[in-house]
Order: C-alpha cells, then sequence, then structure tokens
C-alpha cells in the first residue's frame, strides 16, 4: 500500500539519523545515558565502556530504522526500534528532574514526541498488512490437522467396516462352496 511506503520511511528517518549520530559520536550522549545506565546497571551487568552500550544503541537504531525505512521485517524493525526507543526517552528527556520551568517544558514536549513515536512504531510491528498474522495462521492450521486426523479416523473406520463386510461375505462364499 502507498502509505505504508510513505509512513515506513518517514518514521525510520529519525532514527537513522539519530543511530548515525550515536555510532560517530557517542561522548555527546553518554553523559545523557549514564544516569539510567548507572541504575540499569546495578541490577544488570552491564559493559564498563558506556561509549560502547551508546554505541550498541545507535546500531539499533540505525538498522531498525533502515529495515523499516525498506519495507524488510517491518514488524520486527519496528519492535527493535521501540525497544531502543525507550531507554533513549527515559536518559534523553527527563522533564520530572528539571526545575527550569522553561527547561522542563521543553523536555516535555521532547518526552511527548517520543511517546507518539513509540505509539506509531508499536502499530507498525502490530501491522500485518492485510495479511493473517501468526497466531490467526497458526490457529487456522491446527484446525486443519485436526479436521485431517478427523477424516482420517473416519475413513479408517470405513475401511475396517468394508474389510470386515468383504471377509464375511468371502467366508459365506467359501461355506456355500463347500456345501
Amino acid at each position: 500500500m502507498l502509505v505504508r511506503r510513505i509512513a515506513r520511511p518517514m518514521l525510520a528517518a529519525m532514527f537513522v539519523v539519530g543511530g548515525l549520530s550515536q555510532l560517530r559520536r557517542p561522548a555527546a550522549k553518554v553523559a545523557t545515558a549514564a544516569p539510567l545506565l548507572d541504575a540499569v546497571g546495578s541490577v544488570v551487568p552491564l559493559p564498563a565502556d558506556q561509549a560502547t552500550l551508546v554505541r550498541a544503541n545507535g546500531a539499533a537504531m540505525l538498522a531498525g530504522g533502515a529495515l523499516l525505512a525498506t519495507g524488510r521485517v517491518p514488524r520486527v524493525a519496528s519492535t527493535l526500534l521501540a525497544g531502543s526507543l525507550v531507554p533513549t526517552t527515559i536518559a534523553g528527556h527527563p522533564f520530572w528532574s528539571e526545575t527550569d520551568p522553561a527547561r522542563r517544558e521543553q523536555q516535555k514536549v521532547q518526552f511527548l514526541k517520543n511517546v507518539g513515536l513509540l505509539g506509531g512504531l508499536l502499530l507498525a510491528a502490530v501491522d500485518t498488512e492485510g495479511k493473517p498474522g501468526l497466531t490467526y495462521r497458526a490457529r487456522l492450521m491446527g484446525q486443519g490437522v485436526q479436521r485431517s486426523l478427523r477424516t482420517t479416523r473416519r475413513e479408517a473406520r470405513h475401511l475396517t467396516h468394508a474389510a470386515a463386510q468383504e471377509a464375511r461375505l468371502r467366508t459365506a462364499q467359501a461355506q456355500n462352496a463347500l456345501s
């Protein structure tokens, strides 16, 4: 559909540009990401070099953005981008910790913009392009297997019944021939 061909690259553009920026200049984002990385690092072991984590996030954004923009595995790409957007949003726009009202408002707008992007990514992640989703296909396949089993059982009963009739008929014919 034309809308998907236009909307996907539009949605992906920010992630491609942001991912390239994080890959090229991770130091610019390390200070911003440090509080979140420290908090997560206290619960889950993370590499000590925070620039590596910023680059990894940038690589995820670049790869996911490129895949989404080109329409290749768009559901997987959208899910990857959504996963990279959550920590980026929390670390990059903590409006709740700003004391300056103007700065707080600016951070809130950027936070809500990212929440809107997250909503778009979630929609893209569940978009099956009008085709049945995996759950539906699996259920349909399961119904087909069940139907095949019922048919096979029915045919086996008919064959057993027909074989028994044939055996009775031949037995009766053999007895008539002997008498």
